[in-house]
């Protein structure tokens, strides 16, 4: 990933984005430290969940997710996915041993739109979001009137906190309002939603009006509140160079009448980034396919930690040894008999004993130059005091 020039203004557009995720998720927190301070590892986030939308029912192992985040250094990336791991926002396809492939969860996305929006606005939308919900609520005959004093209640204490966060705005640092100006747009129709919250609430449960009342007064504390600081912020726009204090009508007829040397002056002191190249689209679908894929990694057999030391010093190494130590073992096992139960072989020896006999039978098993073979029966005996434990139900027959 190429490093930007560290500048004033991306400094404070990323802080501003910091400062959204802080609040939005205080009351989650666990200590003031829980919070990312690096907006790429919000952009790694997103990136992942794209990458998984894209993946459709393949879904993603993690070298595919690796490759999605390659613009990523490889420590912000491991340790955004080891977060988003322990929180459960990508899990397991299927909980089972070895999983290899990852999908992601719905609510994490949604989350992360949630909080998009809310960094668009202020809250603007959702507020209207939430008085549209609460309305149709209050509306239903099967709501009570306890869910309509606690809807009621609610939405007072959300305008009170706003009202208040205006309050401070108004009286504060011009620089600061300009940043929060957002949260001034529309809130005459917010305030006319909520009066009609209030109305059908009032008007559905009149043993309400003390509650309907605190609801009112926050409204119109709201309401006075966003004036004020409406009325300061238009005083001192003309002085600004923010160009999103005007409304898109203001820019709509000043583009459509103002001469080449005003449109010009607009923009004056801004500078641009240098157009990006142009890639043919089949250059880069050619790219993508002969992009090396790394294969997985092959996971290592487990390895027994039961203690086997074994006669490894004494075992003849010479190319007929093999054959004549196995043919002995199997006809010491027979006897004169042509079958003897596996169960009689290794139920009466120690589990370390028994498994290295089992090897050996498995290894005359395999060799087709000895007369013996091993034939398995779909039982199985469990006996929890014995060792080992379970036996399967076979035979080793001279054939």
């Amino acid at each position: 990933m190429s490093e930007q020039p560290l500048t004033l203004d991306s400094v404070l557009t990323d802080e501003a984005v910091l400062s959204t995720y802080r609040r939005m998720f205080a009351a989650l927190a666990r200590d003031s430290g829980a919070v990312v301070d690096d907006p790429a590892l919000v952009d790694i986030a997103e990136t992942l969940f794209a990458a998984f939308a894209e993946a459709g029912e393949e879904w993603l192992t993690h070298e595919q997710m690796r490759f999605a985040c390659r613009a990523y250094p490889t420590d912000q990336f491991d340790n955004r996915l080891r977060v988003l791991k322990g929180l459960g926002a990508i899990r397991e396809v299927f909980p089972k041993p070895n999983q290899l492939r990852y999908r992601a969860s719905f609510t994490s996305v949604v989350g992360l739109m949630f909080i998009r929006r809310m960094m668009d606005d202020g809250g603007q939308s959702e507020m209207h979001r939430l008085l549209a919900l609460e309305d149709l609520n209050v509306a239903d005959p099967r709501t009570t009137m306890e869910e309509a004093r606690q809807s009621a209640l609610n939405m007072a204490r959300a305008f009170r906190l706003w009202a208040l966060e205006l309050i401070t705005l108004t009286t504060g640092t011009i620089e600061e309002l300009r940043e929060q100006a957002p949260k001034l747009w529309g809130t005459e129709e917010i305030a006319r939603r909520a009066q009609g919250l209030h109305g059908t609430i009032l008007t559905r449960w009149p043993e309400l009006d003390r509650v309907c009342t605190d609801l009112r007064a926050a409204i119109y504390a709201y309401s006075d509140a966003s004036r004020r600081a409406a009325g300061r912020l238009a005083d001192s726009a003309g002085t600004t160079r923010n160009l999103t204090l005007l409304p898109t009508e203001t820019w709509r007829t000043f583009a459509q009448t103002a001469s080449k040397e005003r449109l010009a002056a607009v923009l004056d002191g801004f500078v641009f980034d240098a157009p990006a190249p142009w890639h043919d689209p089949a250059a880069i679908a050619r790219a993508v396919d002969e992009a090396p894929r790394p294969a997985p990694a092959q996971p290592t057999p487990p390895r027994s930690t039961l203690p086997d030391p074994g006669p490894e010093s004494s075992l003849d190494s010479t190319p007929g040894a093999a054959i004549e130590r196995l043919t002995q073992m199997a006809e010491s096992l027979l006897g004169d008999a042509s079958r003897v139960a596996l169960g009689d072989v290794l139920g009466s020896a120690d589990w370390v004993a028994a498994r290295r006999v089992l090897a050996d039978l498995t290894t005359v098993d395999l060799r087709p130059e000895l007369p013996y073979r091993l034939t398995w029966c779909d039982g199985l005996s469990v006996d929890p005091g014995r060792e080992p434990a379970w036996l399967s139900h076979g035979y080793l027959e001279r054939s």
